[in-house]
């Protein structure tokens, strides 16, 4: 044993002499990072064991402590948190445990983090003090359900009180950033909750951090009464019974000014001309505050009356006075003359395909930049200044797995817009072609599906707008030359007059399949409606087979039906693209992207999960998921009676039926239209 290791070694042994008649706590669970190890007894292991043999003595009553060790290669940093009701006694004994325990079950690990009931420890060679990370995961679910009678009142209950308990966690301070409280529920219950963030994160890291920790809840508990949820950075936890103390730890004191030199004695006379001068003061700020409102009042109403009496103002119509916003829009417009001779006169043989919204065409600017040109249909109702702002707004986006708008042209009634151009073309060309589709491992299917899920979840939740896509399809995916997935005709709805109001619409439009039936069949759209769209996409990419109709032996079936019963059957691997069946991918990802797909693609769109969701199911396989529920069952169209499913080379290509009623009109195969409003 090296000679570092000895403190550490002395320390557990002690610590285990005077708790030999204390049952230790269980760890509830651990991770350990595989792709860094360190050797026995080199400089790593030592600044490692140097620095958990401090940590509960470091520690302080409000239970979070953060240190490093080491230099460079060799720097351990090491972060732990206790629960915030509990005593320091109770925090150091269980970081105790934490430190014995953790490297037993992570011996040569760099990277590990451990959870116990009442703390947290994790050590990393990498800095961690003051970022946020999501990843491990650790959920726990009560294993009893609420009724289903009082299901929606308990989650608006529960909704209400975890808000509540997030505002007052976050806006805690450098000590501490922790809530715990209750409220009523139905069936006279009370919910619980607490929820705690490390104090090194900001007010906003912290909110944001359980922010989208809640919004699991429907991935990993949905309808039980109670569950925990943790990540490295910040946790929560609700039951229907009280699990925390309830006096909780002392909150931490107001911070102490800095120490200044010592204040000289005041004598009482001058204390109480000191008190007549600031009554003098106070009147006098008063009555000059006083007079100058009333003078701006009267100037106000002078103006209007003025106003009033010359006419009503003229409407301002120019939206672009801001000089800033002359200068964006200046740099974002092209001339005609310039995209007519990068794409040859808009030339068929330059043409690259042709959606609801218009013909895109390839060109190459004057410095050799290649883009992708796409001239709109003539049905757009907007005058020129409207249409320049929304496409700022638009081109404000980027993501990287988004194409990026770069501009715009505008001559007469030419709407032209223009955007980087992605070198492999769409989705739909591997995916569905028996050649192409042998390009496509499982690894980089697995990479171009968590590329979609990131650039939906900064359409919905991250960025300046937020954007309900309503046409993802793998033909408005395009992979660039790396194969990285970025999504196309984004922000197009500002672009057209459309009957339609922010959360349901008169006038579909989406590619039927793809459609999430609250859409396809009521008009009713919202961020659920992409989710749903994205878990189709997902069973395609893993099967090779678009959602259509195909002949399964004597049956007629679609891919969502088809998916559901090997799903109920224990026969999912039928469903899995021959290409993929030789072992090149991870059978493991690929049940699991199964599983996902599933959960994006039910029918109930209260128990689909957002994308904030579906990325951490993605991302992290210690999180169990819910057993999905049965997708919509589409009605059925003209087949190809001749092609059995997933056979080799064999694809089908008939689409659902035009469905239309007098009261929803239909358009199959149009763009995107995207409902964007300012956050």
């Amino acid at each position: 044993m090296g000679s570092g290791s000895q403190p550490l070694f002395l320390s557990l042994i002690l610590t285990n002499l005077v708790g030999l008649t204390i049952a230790q706590p269980d760890l509830l669970f651990n991770s350990c990072t595989e792709t860094s190890n360190y050797t026995s007894n080199s400089t790593y292991q030592t600044n490692l064991n140097t620095l958990l043999s401090s940590l509960s003595s470091d520690t302080d009553k409000y239970g979070f402590y953060s240190s490093s060790v080491g230099e460079n290669s060799d720097r351990v940093n090491a972060i732990v948190l206790c629960r915030g009701d509990i005593q320091l006694e109770t925090c150091r004994s269980c970081i105790n445990n934490a430190t014995s325990k953790l490297i037993q079950v992570c011996p040569n690990q760099k990277e590990a983090i451990g959870w116990y009931e009442l703390c947290m420890l994790r050590y990393s060679n990498n800095y961690i003090n003051g970022t946020v990370t999501d990843n491990p995961p650790f959920f726990q679910p009560n294993q009893n359900y609420v009724k289903n009678t009082s299901l929606e009142q308990f989650n608006n209950d529960l909704r209400t009180l975890l808000d509540r308990l997030r505002s007052q966690a976050s806006s805690g301070d450098l000590r501490r950033k922790f809530a715990a409280g209750n409220t009523t529920a139905p069936e006279f219950k009370t919910i619980y909750g607490l929820e705690q963030c490390t104090p090194d994160l900001s007010e906003q890291q912290c909110g944001d951090c359980l922010t989208k920790a809640i919004e699991a809840i429907p991935s990993f508990c949905a309808g039980k009464q109670g569950g925990r949820f943790a990540t490295p950075s910040c946790n929560f936890r609700f039951e229907t019974y009280s699990f925390f103390n309830e006096i909780p730890a002392d909150s931490p004191p107001p911070l102490s000014p800095p120490a200044g030199p010592a204040q000289p004695h005041v004598r009482p006379e001058a204390k109480n001309q000191r008190k007549r001068d600031n009554t003098t003061r106070t009147i006098i700020i008063i009555v000059v505050s006083i007079i100058s409102f009333m003078i701006v009042l009267t100037v106000c109403i002078y103006i209007f009356l003025r106003k009033r009496k010359e006419g009503k103002p003229k409407k301002n119509v120019e939206l672009c006075k801001d000089m800033d916003e002359i200068s964006t829009v200046e740099s974002l417009q092209y001339d005609f003359d310039t995209i007519s001779v990068a794409t040859n006169n808009f030339s068929d043989a330059n043409k690259l395909g042709q959606g609801g919204f218009g013909v895109v065409y390839w060109g190459r600017l004057p410095n050799r930049q290649e883009i992708a040109v796409k001239r709109l249909s003539s049905d757009s109702g907007q005058g020129e200044l409207e249409f320049k702002n929304e496409v700022m707004l638009v081109a404000k986006l980027q993501h990287r797995n988004l194409v990026r708008l770069l501009g715009f042209c505008l001559e007469g009634i030419e709407r032209i817009l223009i955007y980087e151009f992605v070198t492999n073309s769409s989705l739909d060309n591997f995916i569905f072609n028996p050649i192409n589709r042998a390009q496509l491992d499982w690894d980089m299917r697995y990479k171009i599906i968590r590329g979609i899920s990131r650039g939906l979840l900064y359409l919905h939740e991250d960025s300046r707008l937020r954007i309900i896509h309503r046409d993802l399809k793998a033909s408005n995916v395009l992979l660039d030359a790396q194969m990285n997935p970025k999504i196309s005709d984004f922000g197009m709805a500002r672009l057209f007059v459309l009957d339609e109001t922010q959360g349901n619409t008169s006038r579909i439009v989406g590619t039927y399949g793809y459609m999430a039936p609250e859409y396809a069949m009521h008009g009713q759209f919202s961020v659920k409606s992409d989710v749903f769209s994205f878990g189709v996409l997902v069973l395609e990419i893993v099967s090779g087979q678009k959602n259509n109709c195909f002949q399964n032996g004597d049956n007629v079936e679609d891919l969502l039906s088809y998916a559901w019963k090997t799903w109920r059957e224990g026969t999912i691997s039928n469903l899995i693209d021959p290409a993929l069946r030789d072992g090149s991918g991870s059978i493991r990802e690929i049940m699991r992207c199964i599983h996902i797909g599933l959960l994006c693609a039910q029918e109930n769109v209260v128990v689909r999960p957002t994308m904030a969701s579906v990325v951490v199911m993605l991302n992290s396989f210690s999180l169990t998921l819910s057993l999905p529920l049965e997708p919509t069952s589409f009605p059925l169209s003209t087949i190809n009676s001749e092609i059995p499913l997933l056979q080799e080379n064999n694809y089908v290509v008939s689409e659902f039926s035009q469905s239309k009623s007098k009261s929803t009109h239909m358009s199959v195969n149009e763009a995107s239209i995207t409902e964007l409003y300012p956050r």
